[in-house]
């Protein structure tokens, strides 16, 4: 029997009203958040689309404004080389702190996922247990 035919069995009963409520508000969670994620990646996106832009618009002014006014962009090779070699660096930072935090992430789901199978456990041993003890004080007409 599904939840939805346990909860129909006595539809006045408060257990089954109360299973029907909770049953349509989870439902309506689990229908938004695919939105939600949706929507927070279009934030994230356009939020660096938008950084992007003020760095290169900011590159091309400063470039502009020295030419103009005749300052020489030209540095050292070994200041190239120590700008080249700190963005390597930075990226590879960033890389493994986004590995780390994936990793989290995974072992936080697979957290949640034991948690929510014990709890399923839980439940039906103490279901079990209740029985025990129901059957152990309930009369029998033989």
């Amino acid at each position: 029997m599904s939840k939805n035919e346990q909860t129909q069995v006595n539809p006045k009963d408060a257990f089954s009203v109360y299973q029907q409520n909770v049953d349509k508000l989870f439902t309506n969670i689990k229908q938004s958040v695919p939105q939600y994620h949706q929507s927070i990646t279009n934030v994230q996106q356009e939020y660096l689309q938008a950084y992007e832009n003020i760095v290169d618009s900011s590159i091309v002014l400063q470039k502009e404004c020295a030419k103009k006014s005749g300052i020489s962009a030209s540095i050292p090779e070994t200041t190239l080389k120590a700008f080249r070699d700190m963005t390597e660096e930075f990226v590879k930072a960033a890389s493994i702190q986004n590995q780390i935090t994936l990793a989290t992430i995974d072992a936080t789901q697979q957290n949640i996922k034991t948690f929510n199978d014990n709890t399923k456990s839980f439940a039906d041993l103490n279901k079990s247990i209740m029985q025990s003890w129901i059957s152990a004080f309930t009369t029998h007409n033989n």
